[in-house]
C-alpha cells in the first residue's frame, strides 16, 4: 500500500512541475547535472525572494528550508509553492514526507500561514460566539452561496453545542468584474461589513433578504485574497483551530465529532 501511495505521489510530482527557470533550453543529458547543481546550491532566503521576484513578479512574505535536501517552500500572495534553492527550478504541488507515517507537509505549511493569516483579520471578523463556547471556527463565506445559507440557517445549532463560528468574506466571484468595477458578489459582502450590525446584516442577507449599499473601510478584499492564498476554492471553507481546513459544509454533530477528535 505504502509503495503504491510513494508511486501516486511520485507521479503527482512530476506533473505537478510546473516549469524549469531555466536560460536556454536542456537536453536530456544536461538535466541530471542541472538539477544536481540546484540541490547543491547554498540556501539564502532573501535572494531567492529577490529571485522569484524577479523572474515571476511573485511577492514572497517567507522562504524557508523544507525537509528535502535542496528544496525550499516559499509562501506568495498565490499560495505555497516549493523552489530550488537557486530559483532555478519551480514545483506547484504538495510535498509528502514517507517516513513512518505519511505526513502532508503542504497542508501543515499552510495551516500554519492560515494561523497567522486569522490572527490580522480577527478583530474583522463576523461572530456568532457559543455561550458555552468549546471550540471555535473561522468560515470563508458568500451569501449566494447555498450550502452557506444553509450552515447559517442552522447557526443555533453549532452555537448550542458550543461552537462559536467567525465569518471571514469570500466572494465567490472573485472581488473585481472588470478593471474599477467590483462585482456584485464584493459590493454586496463589503456593505454587510459595514453594517451598523454586521451580524444581523448577514443573517438577513442569507435570508434572501436584499443587501442596503454601505462603504467603509473593512477588509474584505483583504479576506478574499487571504483565502486565495491558503487554498480556498469554494464556499463554505471551515478553518479549524489547528490551522487545516474543511472544505465544504458540515452539519453541527459531524463537525462537533470532527473538533472533538482532533
Amino acid at each position: 500500500m505504502k509503495k503504491l501511495f510513494s508511486a501516486a505521489v511520485y507521479a503527482s510530482a512530476l506533473l505537478c512541475s510546473s516549469f524549469a527557470l531555466t536560460a536556454h533550453a536542456e537536453s536530456p543529458e544536461q538535466v541530471p547535472a542541472a538539477v544536481a547543481n540546484a540541490s547543491a546550491a547554498t540556501f539564502n532566503a532573501e535572494k531567492l525572494k529577490q529571485t522569484i521576484s524577479q523572474t515571476l513578479g511573485l511577492e514572497v512574505s517567507t522562504a524557508r528550508k523544507t525537509p528535502m535536501p535542496g528544496l525550499a517552500e516559499i509562501v506568495t500572495e498565490q499560495g505555497l509553492f516549493y523552489t530550488s534553492y537557486d530559483g532555478e527550478y519551480f514545483i506547484q504541488g504538495k510535498l509528502f514526507n514517507l517516513g513512518p507515517n505519511v505526513t502532508n507537509l503542504t497542508e501543515t505549511s499552510l495551516a500554519q500561514v492560515r494561523l497567522d493569516g486569522m490572527a490580522k483579520f480577527e478583530k474583522d471578523m463576523i461572530v456568532f460566539p457559543a455561550k458555552n463556547e468549546k471550540h471555535v471556527v473561522t468560515v470563508f463565506t458568500d451569501i449566494t452561496c447555498g450550502y452557506c445559507r444553509k450552515l447559517h440557517n442552522s447557526m443555533e445549532e453549532y452555537n448550542d453545542l458550543g461552537i462559536t463560528v467567525r465569518y471571514l468574506a469570500y466572494p465567490r466571484a472573485g472581488v473585481y468584474q472588470s478593471p474599477g468595477t467590483y462585482t456584485q458578489g464584493f459590493e454586496d459582502l463589503r456593505s454587510i461589513w459595514c453594517n451598523e450590525d454586521p451580524a444581523k446584516a448577514m443573517t438577513r442577507a442569507k435570508a434572501g433578504s436584499s443587501v442596503a449599499r454601505r462603504i467603509c473601510d473593512k477588509p474584505v478584499e483583504d479576506n478574499f485574497k487571504f483565502g486565495r492564498q491558503v487554498g480556498v476554492s469554494g464556499t463554505p471553507a471551515i478553518i479549524l483551530a489547528n490551522g487545516f481546513m474543511l472544505p465544504g459544509y458540515r452539519d453541527a454533530d459531524d463537525l462537533k465529532n470532527i473538533l472533538e477528535n482532533l
